[in-house]
């Protein structure tokens, strides 16, 4: 059985940092291309960063130079570094792999961002 744990979230000020992490099990992890995406209130979920498992990168414009991706494979841990924080990025931030053709998502952390 697939699960992602994310950590980290909290309320936090604009301007600050915040390291999410979410921690897998029952898949390969270091096969798998990992991703982070947020979902404001009202608003639909949306891509934030994704690492491959040869180590690249990509990210959603908005967050570009703020934002890093990073993952731990003998942990099972990916991670996504948050600097520069504004209130636009206030949402819930998910953690997301796709196995066996399905897309599995973690239950989320929150993330609001106050000015």
């Amino acid at each position: 059985q697939v699960q992602l744990v994310e950590s980290g979230g909290g309320s936090v000020q604009a301007g600050e940092s915040l390291r999410l992490s979410c921690r897998t099990s029952g898949i390969n992890f270091k096969i798998h291309r990992m991703g982070w995406y947020r979902q404001a209130p009202g608003k639909q979920r949306d891509f934030v960063a994704a690492i491959s498992s040869d180590g690249s990168t990509n990210y959603t414009d908005s967050v570009k130079d703020r934002f890093t991706i990073s993952r731990n494979n003998a942990w099972n841990t990916v991670y996504l570094q948050m600097n520069s924080l504004s209130v636009e990025d206030t949402a819930v931030y998910y953690c997301q792999t796709t196995h066996k053709s399905r897309n599995d998502w973690g239950r989320g952390t929150q993330v609001p961002v106050s000015s």
